[in-house]
């Protein structure tokens, strides 16, 4: 999550002269954050609940994938269909 922020001021300029929205990259940001925590190796929300539950670690991961299938789905919607993020922040003008 850390290299997120740390990449973002850098890609945001080529983001914008590529005439991408900020709404519609920061949606996109988002969902590879969310995807970053559930995935290996770093996996924080993993090893929280693998603590809680007194699970293994490789037991969770095998159970995130389905998951981690949703977000790239979501990722693709919105890279062909940009308008889709852009909805309900245009109903708020």
């Amino acid at each position: 999550m850390w290299r997120l922020i740390l990449t973002t001021p850098v890609i945001f300029p080529v983001i914008m002269a590529l005439k991408f929205g900020p709404i519609w990259f920061g949606v996109v940001m988002v969902l590879v954050g969310e995807m970053a925590l559930i995935t290996p190796p770093v996996g924080q929300n993993v090893y929280v609940l693998s603590g809680v539950l007194n699970m293994s670690v490789w037991t969770i991961f095998r159970g995130v994938w389905p998951f981690v299938w949703a977000i790239l789905f979501c990722i693709l919607i919105l890279t062909v269909f940009r308008e889709i993020a852009l909805f309900l922040p245009s109903l708020m003008k």
